[in-house]
């Protein structure tokens, strides 16, 4: 019996399975390329193909710029005329000459009338309200990006700083599906799909085509009359979105499982988690460079930069509140150092979650700060969202349950007491992805795709 081999020497030659191991490694080889056999580069190519990435990151940016923006139009609903209207001091035909030598966008220029300005205003206002709750996202996504552009491109010397973060964010969303959960998308699509699963037949879209056209009419108007702006990328995007929205919708209702539509997942999942990539690295530079700048400033070398603003009339909302801090030298100076040190260790903390997760909450209180002490909400509400999307995906689910949970006491209350109230589902879930993609207007639901959990590449 010595020539015959003891089961551990066939399990170091062959594996477990018993099958020899090529080039006479040992191990087991599914073990050494992954659970599902593959390598590590083809697990991240199917990572970032297979499903959009941080659905809860994307929701929570969303809603926070929708919610940033439909305010400050709320705000300034009394003064709209003066800021950005025909009463302007920034007259229409010294916009149209600066947009004549930057080649930037706005609609407001299509007409110096003020009830093509009211129109503007009040879809701009829309839009931002239904980004918020997540209805039709793609097409609402795509208004609210040509509103703020609109608004902001008008009167080009309005705004405090948080319009320029709104500015790009806007842009950037429409790219991500950023309403998979926390949406009516998603609860529409969420509702359908359990009523094909009953064995329903699915209601037919008539919002969506609706949308697409409208949206078409004023895309041939814009471009027809060189309405879209002097870049090239602007009226290159909007026909790409609007003609991929058609492609979509056709797709989706002709062969939902066929692979067109596996390729427009594909493609929509590419697009989603590279404007997600792309929104972190702009984050990053904000702080990166705000905090570079900030260190070759004398008054933030010597600790007493926040003291002159806490002095100033125009951001001294609380007198006594800013009286009462700029007293304080050594509250000064801590504030002035930690402001600098937190704003250049951001980008290096992503690489530790846990030191990340606690200047998030330094900055977040410190923008919660700025919007009391100086007056400056929308620039902290703008500044607040766009660290959203470094939150983690626990908290955020946690949050989200917690949301839930209040909402369904409030609503409990309005039902009689001899009826229980059942609540539904709390949470739709990320694989109900409620209609994103770059070629999605109707908000059509994609079955299968995956992206929650407790970590993700944000969380």
């Amino acid at each position: 019996m010595s020539g015959t081999p003891s089961p551990e020497r066939i399990e170091k030659t062959t594996g477990r399975s018993g099958n020899p191991v090529p080039n006479g490694r040992t191990g087991n080889p599914v073990r050494n390329r992954g659970a599902d056999g593959a390598g590590p580069l083809a697990r991240g190519l199917r990572r970032v193909t297979a499903s959009p990435l941080g659905p809860y990151q994307a929701a929570v940016v969303r809603i926070g710029f929708a919610a940033t923006y439909l305010l400050f139009l709320l705000r300034e609903l009394p003064h709209r005329h003066e800021l950005y209207g025909p009463d302007s001091p920034w007259s229409w035909d010294m916009a149209r000459q600066l947009l004549d030598n930057n080649g930037a966008f706005t609609v407001l220029m299509w007409s110096d009338g003020s009830a093509w300005f009211e129109t503007v205003y009040a879809i701009t206002l829309l839009s931002a309200l239904g980004l918020l709750l997540g209805w039709r996202t793609r097409a609402t996504s795509v208004v609210f990006m040509a509103g703020v552009l609109s608004v902001q491109n008008r009167s080009v010397f309005m705004g405090d700083g948080g319009d320029n973060v709104v500015h790009i964010m806007a842009i950037y969303l429409v790219l991500t599906r950023c309403a998979q959960v926390w949406s009516l998308d998603a609860r529409r699509h969420s509702r359908a799909a359990a009523h094909r699963a009953d064995g329903g037949a699915s209601a037919p879209d008539v919002a969506g085509p609706v949308l697409w056209a409208l949206l078409g009419i004023a895309l041939v108007h814009g471009s027809a009359t060189d309405g879209l702006g002097a870049t090239w990328w602007l009226p290159t995007l909007l026909w790409t979105l609007w003609l991929g929205n058609g492609l979509w919708w056709t797709v989706d209702r002709r062969a939902r499982r066929g692979e067109a539509r596996s390729l427009l997942d594909v493609i929509a999942n590419l697009a989603h988690n590279a404007a997600l990539l792309v929104i972190m690295v702009e984050v990053c530079l904000i702080y990166a460079t705000a905090g570079w700048y900030k260190i070759q400033g004398s008054r933030w070398q010597d600790g007493t930069a926040l003291y002159y603003p806490l002095k100033l009339d125009y951001f001294t909302p609380w007198p006594g509140l800013s009286d009462l801090l700029a007293s304080n030298g050594l509250m000064v100076m801590v504030l002035t150092y930690g402001t600098v040190i937190v704003q250049v260790a951001f980008p290096f903390t992503l690489f530790n979650r846990r030191v990340k997760n606690v200047l998030l909450v330094v900055m977040m209180c410190e923008h919660a700060g700025i919007a009391v002490l100086l007056g400056l909400p929308f620039f902290s509400m703008a500044m607040i969202a766009a660290d959203a999307v470094f939150l983690p995906t626990v908290f955020l689910v946690w949050l989200g349950t917690r949301a839930a949970t209040g909402r369904d006491r409030v609503i409990s209350r309005f039902h009689s007491p001899h009826t229980r109230h059942v609540p539904g589902p709390r949470d739709p879930g990320p694989r109900d992805p409620g209609g994103q993609a770059p070629c999605d207007l109707g908000g059509q639901a994609q079955e299968g795709l995956t992206g929650g959990g407790g970590r993700t590449s944000v969380g």
